[in-house]
């Protein structure tokens, strides 16, 4: 280890997260070369491929490496929260009808079409534009890019340097939620813990949003899985060892680096675009289901935020500023002032919560992403044996929808960590505050 590794977590925490090899993984990703200061890990920290998921390492801008097992294979999985003007206890009489609609509307499950068609040209205008092109051809308005990080684009995009494979499961997936831990889904704001930024995100008690969480798709795995093979044929021609070949990498100077970042930026850029499609999609669903007109809905970004992937940023280490390139996999950028969106499980709540100083200085400008699993999705399928996940959501007042018994399964509520667990710890430690509390009323699943 060239650094120490670091878990922000209580002793509760700490129970779960040493019956995995989460600690051993992070032991590992405190070993890459150029890292500063310390290998951390958000209190929602699991067992991942390569760095643990909730892992953040930040290495040396120009002498440091890159790791696509520290970002992962879902780049740019993220999430994004809309608010609208319409209050839970309107709704709630077509709840069901509203969340029958999305998931007919709302291409999901494992390899599923997009509803955008596109070409090799087409596509290369969204790896390049991000959100920026989906509003430009009529997904959403203007407005909801000052709400993106990075403005729904990450400059430095190269799109030759993606596989043709790549390109090829790009074409046909824009505008597609996926399977897995992806999700769309209807809540309602039940608890505001500080009023004047509840106020600036525009939010309220009683009020509608909707949270969409899904990545890059099939382009973005590709991309890491390509580069994994690269980077790893590299290790010895760069005299780099690593512990674990999950976490192989390339000097930042290198030709592979250099075409990893240029590919990983254009993932990332596609998966802006993707929630940007799918956001203008629940929309249209939302006004044709309730009769709102746009001026009634008044639908408008919260944020959107990445979990997986790397940014060139600049912070403070050892009193002087320096450049770095941040690595995030399953962790969210807290910038001061900035909306932290932390979803929780299907059965229980989300959260929303804003960045602080103390996380520039203590965790390179970061905080969790999520709850975290306790069970693998083999453990909770078993667990959920001959019981009736859609009614046991129900009676919680969660209208539910997925493509199989087996995804509500692997994502009941039981295989996640609460998620109020991992936000306590999060707001003591004073890396991100609480701002609302969001509950679920429907929600579709891949």
């Amino acid at each position: 280890m060239r650094v120490p590794a670091l878990v922000v977590a209580d002793e509760p925490l700490m129970r779960q997260v040493r019956t995995d090899a989460a600690l051993a993984q992070l032991a590992n990703g405190a070993t890459l070369p150029g890292i500063v200061r310390a290998a951390l890990a958000m209190p929602d920290i699991h067992q991942g491929y390569g760095l643990p998921v909730g892992g953040v390492v930040a290495t040396d801008a120009e002498r440091g490496v890159v790791s696509p097992g520290a970002i992962g294979f879902d780049i740019n999985c993220g999430v994004r929260l809309l608010r609208t003007a319409l209050d839970a206890a309107a709704v709630a009489p077509r709840m069901a009808a509203l969340v029958e609609a999305l998931y007919s509307e709302v291409p999901s499950g494992v390899g599923g079409r997009g509803a955008v068609t596109l070409d090799a040209r087409g596509l290369a205008r969204v790896l390049e534009g991000g959100a920026a092109w989906a509003v430009a051809a009529g997904h959403g308005e203007r407005a909801d890019l000052d709400a993106i990080e990075s403005q729904g684009r990450i400059p430095g995009a190269v799109v030759d340097d993606l596989s043709g494979h790549a390109v090829e499961r790009g074409l046909r997936q824009l505008g597609s939620l996926g399977s897995g831990n992806h999700f769309m889904e209807v809540q309602v704001v039940d608890e505001i813990y500080d009023a004047a930024t509840a106020a600036r995100f525009g939010l309220r008690v009683g009020q509608v949003t909707l949270m969409i969480h899904t990545g890059s798709r099939g382009l973005g795995h590709q991309v890491c899985t390509d580069f994994l093979k690269i980077t790893g044929a590299a290790l010895s021609r760069y005299g780099i060892s690593v512990p674990d070949r999950q976490l192989a990498c390339a000097p930042v100077d290198s030709p592979e680096a250099g075409a990893y970042l240029g590919a990983m930026r254009a993932a990332a850029n596609f998966a802006f675009a993707n929630r940007q499609v799918l956001a203008e999609t629940a929309r249209r669903v939302f006004e044709r289901v309730l009769g709102a007109s746009p001026g009634d809905l008044r639908m408008s970004v919260v944020y959107d935020v990445a979990h997986n992937i790397a940014k060139e940023e600049e912070h403070e280490v050892e009193g002087r500023r320096r450049k770095l390139l941040v690595h995030r996999k399953g962790a969210t950028r807290a910038f001061p002032g900035q909306p932290v969106i932390v979803p929780g499980d299907m059965g229980r709540y989300s959260f929303v919560l804003v960045g602080t100083e103390t996380a520039m200085r203590e965790t390179f400008g970061s905080t969790c992403h999520g709850a975290g699993r306790v069970m693998s999705r083999t453990a909770a399928v078993k667990a959920a044996r001959g019981r009736r996940i859609v009614e046991e959501l129900r009676e919680r007042g969660v209208v539910a929808r997925a493509a199989g018994y087996q995804a509500l399964a692997e994502e009941m509520p039981e295989a996640y960590k609460d998620v109020k667990d991992v936000v306590d710890v999060v707001h003591r430690f004073g890396i991100s505050s609480r701002v609302a509390r969001l509950r679920p009323l429907g929600v579709i699943k891949g």
